[in-house]
C-alpha cells in the first residue's frame, strides 16, 4: 500500500515493476540458502528505471511473526541491486536470527519498502515531537553521537501509541526508555510497501 510522504517516489512502480524487484528478491534468498552467496543482478534484464538510486528495507515474516528486516535509509545502489542486496542481508545477517534455511522459503512472506527520503522533524522538546510525528504514516530515525536507530511505518501496528512508539525508537539506537537530550535528531520518512508469499523453491 502507498503511505504518502513528505517527498513522493520519483518513479511510480506498476504492478510489472513491482513483481519483477519480488522476484529478485526472492531470487536472492533462494541462492542464499542453496550456496551461502548473494546473488548477483544482471542490470540489462530490468527496465532502466529500477536503475535509479533508491532505499529500501526487505522484510521478512514466518505466519506473522518477524523472521529477519535489513534495508537502507538513503539511496546508495540501484533499486534492483539494493533490493537483492538487502533480502540477502535479512536471510543472513539480522543479529536478532540465525540464517535462514532453505525448509522455511516455503511460506515465507517477502516485503519490500522503497523509501521516500528522509526530512527532519524541527522540535523544542519531547512532547512537541510527539505531536508532530504522524502514527501510522511516519518512519523515524533518531541519531544522536553514535546512538542511531530506526522504526519503518509498519511497526506503528505494533506500537499505535506515539510515546510508546518514541521509546522502542530509544531502545533500538541503544538509549533508556527515559532518557531525553536536546541534541537528539529525529528524521521522518514515507514507505511504499508490496509483498507476496513463498510458494515454491
Amino acid at each position: 500500500m502507498y503511505q504518502n510522504g513528505p517527498s513522493s517516489p520519483t518513479t511510480e512502480l506498476n504492478s510489472r515493476d513491482r513483481e519483477i524487484l519480488l522476484d529478485i528478491a526472492e531470487a536472492s534468498l533462494v541462492e542464499f540458502v542453496n550456496t551461502g552467496r548473494e546473488r548477483e543482478v544482471n542490470r540489462d534484464d530490468v527496465p532502466p528505471h529500477l536503475l535509479e538510486q533508491r532505499a529500501t528495507f526487505v522484510t521478512l515474516r514466518r505466519q506473522g511473526e518477524l523472521r529477519g528486516c535489513m534495508g537502507s535509509l538513503l539511496p546508495r545502489f540501484p533499486l534492483v541491486e539494493d533490493v537483492a542486496h538487502n533480502a540477502f542481508s535479512a536471510a543472513a545477517y539480522d543479529p536478532r536470527f540465525s540464517p535462514l534455511k532453505v525448509a522455511e522459503l516455503p511460506g515465507l512472506n517477502v516485503q519490500i519498502s522503497l523509501l521516500t527520503l528522509p526530512e527532519p522533524i524541527r522540535f523544542t522538546s519531547e512532547p512537541h515531537l510527539l505531536e508532530l510525528i504522524q502514527p501510522g504514516v511516519d518512519g523515524l530515525t533518531l541519531t544522536l553521537g553514535r546512538h542511531r536507530g530506526t522504526l519503518l511505518p509498519s511497526v506503528w501496528k505494533m506500537c499505535p501509541d506515539k510515546q510508546e512508539f518514541m521509546n522502542h525508537l530509544k531502545k533500538k539506537a541503544g538509549l533508556p526508555v527515559e532518557f531525553w537530550d536536546d541534541d537528539i535528531k529525529i528524521e521522518r520518512y514515507r514507505t511504499f510497501c508490496w509483498s507476496r508469499t513463498v510458494t515454491k523453491v
